[in-house]
């Protein structure tokens, strides 16, 4: 195999509070981060979401620049609070026609929507009224789904109703460190937990009857168990033990596994674990009706993948040795976990898969000469797209593969310290600058995979 397979999707992604600034124009609503920017000493900086990318007006350009760049595919998030300001009842007919100007504009430019409906940007409204925790959220979700997939449905077929929901609730309703900046009993995080899964059930009803032919699933985080040593099967076990079933780690680590999503979507049901350790989850919160809701039928499973965690063969995570590579960021550099990853998913749920985020934060700045040289993101790519070619070889039925991200933007509480786009962006003026990996990766879409070097290329 020198490619992909025939129709493998090449795109890159980005989300709506990272690129689209415009915070407070157009009728648009205050998200939790609009608010947890204005906390001191929340994000790095005092960064805000007010002017980001400029996106919201600036995107003509930016599809150009795809366009030319030879990008098949584009994934964005809407802004829930652009849509309603104050999450359920009111429309706010502009925020969603914003949207429908760029459905139009990507694919006048030849390029394939790929809808993320929640991307971390709750409305504040609905977190003053209890957020997650509150049930009736499932139902303010639906409706929002209601309204977008029918104004763009005819257009748009491939849905992401959430992005890791492992992250928005582990880190920003455990942790503590993302909006809204709560720190929940884990009791409270799983009561949030099965919400979220049962608006993913009730949305995906919705999409399905605003849409034909709709593609509907969810991008979750990869929290990959790595196998210490491939060649012994006592390793790989462990490691998938660790991928796929609970760890009751006692912090917000214990959210960030695949399980309470993939086990009640996939499979109609929650670890019994859950139960055992919560038993007034069954009933009070997860009521037995829930379940067919959340578990109607998905088309694939999305996930996102930087790195993982080596895992020896009684279990234990194998500590990094002195001087293994890191990302600017700080992440470990973990190819070969993109490869277990998409194996240990295509076995445990035979559902096609597609990797919606992978990138790297790199040391880019505009060179004297003009160009933005990001070798090391080149280098990056390179290693962690042979492991994908690898595990398709091996029968795993991936899709597609989404680079994150598209544009230079606001990372969340690092502000906008990191880089991770194909496109730099100077924030003062917001001049747009190629970078050298986006050169690179239009060789890699034209050639569709076969400009993927190394020297564990395939015979």
């Amino acid at each position: 195999m020198t490619g992909f397979p025939e129709g493998f999707v090449w795109g890159a992604a980005t989300a709506a509070p990272q690129i689209e600034g415009a915070a407070n124009e157009d009728g648009k609503g205050d998200s939790i981060w609009d608010v947890f920017c204005r906390e001191p000493g929340r994000v790095f900086g005092g960064h805000t979401l007010e002017t980001a990318c400029d996106f919201y007006h600036r995107w003509p350009e930016d599809v150009a620049m795809m366009h030319d760049a030879g990008l098949p595919a584009f994934r964005f998030s809407v802004a829930w609070p652009r849509v309603f300001p104050d999450g359920s009842g009111r429309l706010n007919q502009a925020g969603l026609e914003f949207y429908d100007r760029l459905v139009d504009g990507l694919l006048e430019a030849g390029i394939r929507p790929y809808l993320t409906l929640f991307h971390w940007d709750l409305p504040q409204a609905l977190q003053a009224k209890g957020g997650w925790l509150r049930r009736e959220i499932a139902d303010d979700f639906a409706a929002y789904a209601e309204v977008v997939s029918s104004k763009l449905g005819d257009r748009v077929k491939d849905w992401i109703t959430f992005n890791e929901p492992q992250i928005f609730l582990g880190i920003g309703h455990s942790a503590g460190s993302h909006a809204p900046g709560l720190k929940l009993s884990e009791l409270e995080v799983f009561r949030c937990v099965h919400h979220v899964n049962l608006a993913h059930g009730r949305a995906n009803a919705a999409i399905r009857a605003n849409v034909s032919g709709a593609r509907v699933g969810m991008a979750q985080v990869t929290n990959v168990g790595i196998p210490a040593n491939p060649n012994d099967p006592s390793s790989v076990a462990a490691a998938r033990r660790i991928t796929l079933e609970p760890e009751w780690t006692g912090d917000f680590m214990t959210f960030l596994g695949c399980c309470w999503w993939a086990d009640p979507i996939y499979r109609g049901r929650y670890p019994e674990s859950l139960f055992e350790r919560h038993p007034s989850l069954a009933g009070e919160t997860i009521r037995e009706s829930d379940l067919p809701e959340i578990a109607r039928p998905v088309d694939f499973h999305g996930f996102n993948y930087y790195f993982g965690r080596k895992i020896a063969a009684d279990g234990s995570v194998v500590p990094p040795l002195p001087g293994e590579p890191r990302t600017a960021y700080g992440w470990p550099v973990h190819p070969e976990g993109m490869y277990w990853a998409a194996k240990f998913y295509h076995e445990a749920w035979g559902l096609p898969l597609y990797v919606f985020e992978n990138g790297i934060s790199s040391m880019d700045w505009v060179g004297v000469d003009g160009r933005v040289r990001d070798t090391m993101r080149i280098d990056f790519l390179t290693r962690y797209l042979r492991e994908l070619k690898r595990a398709i070889r091996d029968g795993a039925d991936v899709r597609g593969w989404f680079h994150w991200s598209w544009l230079d933007n606001f990372e969340w509480a690092e502000g906008y310290k990191e880089r991770f786009g194909l496109v730099h962006v100077d924030y003062q003026t917001q001049q747009r600058t190629p970078k050298d990996s986006l050169a690179w990766l239009s060789q890699v879409i034209c050639t569709n995979g076969g400009a993927v070097h190394g020297r564990q290329e395939d015979e």
